[in-house]
């Protein structure tokens, strides 16, 4: 139970906001969002510019977002925004094959139809993501923003936090939240150590157009150097996340643009006509990274901060935030019972919710990759015949398309219907 005297010596800390939140990429800002709702104030700290983050640039960067994402997004008011430029998944087809072979679908095939919400998601671009958590900030009285600054130093204790960055200001919170990536710094300042690996895998990142129109259909194809996903974008466009082994995909990412789509092409396939590049290419190592503890003294973990994954489901920006989602729903209670809301019982309460769900996630994604990424012949047999089995019950293939959805389990308030 907490000290009773614990909320008095604790209201003598003098504060500049209630959060700190370091990371001003995605799911930072919709915390500072969240909290707001509950008539909590933030500072966001962003180490970029602020005219970086409110470019308009397109540059392939695309997010597919789980239908529980995007009811979050809506009750943070950015959703009627958004809708201008998202593409419903409305069917996801998971198949397995080699690099150039005809594909012949046996796999599983996931359709919105089969569940009363609607599409299972939607495809947003970064840039406009980005874009519209900007706007809401700049219009929040709760939100406060420093960009182009990063954190040097953090100190915890039973007041508050501060945190001391490089131009010399030091801030006072009663929270501090790491939103600040795979290499958080939030984290390992607090002594929070990480568990993972490599992968040996690259994710080559861009944005093509196609001749065809895609129909709203996401596709998942498995290939013994890792899967290729293409995720439909407004247009003839989709988004493409394709995994490579790392010493191919440097030499890939290396060609220029007509050579690349050379490599690409025979992975791809023609049921979209012919492709081109629509902007930028990227190229991420893969890797596994867990965050031992998503709390410590005054302080939270979310997104990639506390859980980086696979992309072989798509659920890294979605698992970041329900991670927002379920912090906000938790300190947003302990506020209205008058409680602490920074303290070790209430951000117990977060890790006990996320803890268990992340890791399981990450385990399922690991599996996946590690089943798939191969070209073991019983391997392929078996997970062929176990795609085939999932097809062939409805009840099951409904179970996978609401997880798709992201709409099972204990769901935080912002992500409910």
């Amino acid at each position: 139970m907490d000290n009773p005297g614990q909320g008095r010596i604790f209201a003598r800390m003098e504060h500049d906001c209630d959060i700190l939140i370091v990371g001003g990429g995605l799911n930072g800002p919709a915390l500072a969002l969240a909290a707001a709702q509950a008539g909590l104030r933030s500072t966001v700290i962003d180490a970029l510019p602020d005219d970086t983050r409110a470019g308009d640039d397109f540059d392939g960067r695309g997010y597919a977002l789980a239908l529980a994402s995007v009811r979050m997004l809506a009750n943070l008011g950015l959703w009627e925004e958004l809708s201008e430029h998202a593409q419903p998944m409305h069917e996801i087809k998971v198949t397995d094959g080699r690099v150039g072979e005809a594909r012949v679908f046996l796999g599983l095939h996931f359709d919105s139809a089969e569940i009363e919400e609607g599409p299972m998601g939607q495809m947003v671009e970064d840039r406009y993501l980005r874009r519209a958590l900007k706007t809401a900030m700049d219009a929040s009285p709760h939100v406060t923003q420093r960009a182009g600054e990063t954190v040097i130093a953090q100190e915890a204790g039973p007041h508050g936090v501060t945190v001391t960055l490089a131009g010399g200001d030091v801030l006072r919170a009663r929270l501090l939240v790491g939103a600040d990536g795979r290499r958080s710094g939030t984290a390992a300042r607090a002594g929070i150590r990480r568990t993972g690996w490599s992968y040996g895998q690259t994710a080559l990142v861009c944005a093509i157009a196609h001749e065809k129109p895609h129909h709203g259909v996401a596709h998942q194809f498995f290939m013994p150097p890792g899967p290729l996903a293409i995720l439909p974008l407004p247009g003839n466009r989709s988004s493409i996340v394709w995994s490579e082994r790392d010493e191919a995909a440097r030499a890939i990412n290396a060609l220029p643009d007509e050579a690349y789509l050379d490599v690409l092409r025979p992975r791809f396939g023609d049921f979209l006509g012919d492709i081109s590049l629509a902007d930028q290419r990227f190229a991420y190592p893969l890797n596994l990274t867990l965050a031992n503890a998503f709390v410590a003294e005054r302080l939270a973990l979310v997104g990639d901060a506390a859980h980086g994954m696979h992309p072989i489901a798509g659920q890294g920006l979605n698992a970041g935030l329900r991670d927002v989602a379920a912090l906000a729903d938790v300190l947003g209670h302990a506020v209205r019972r008058g409680e602490d809301f920074a303290s070790p019982l209430v951000l117990e309460r977060y890790q006990q919710w996320r803890r268990f769900d992340t890791a399981s996630l990450a385990a399922a994604t690991d599996l996946f990759n590690r089943l798939f990424s191969n070209d073991n012949p019983l391997l392929r047999l078996g997970r062929d015949l176990g795609m085939a089995a999932v097809n062939a019950l409805p009840g099951l293939r409904r179970g996978f398309i609401r997880e798709a959805a992201g709409i099972s389990g204990d769901l935080p308030e912002l992500m409910r219907g």
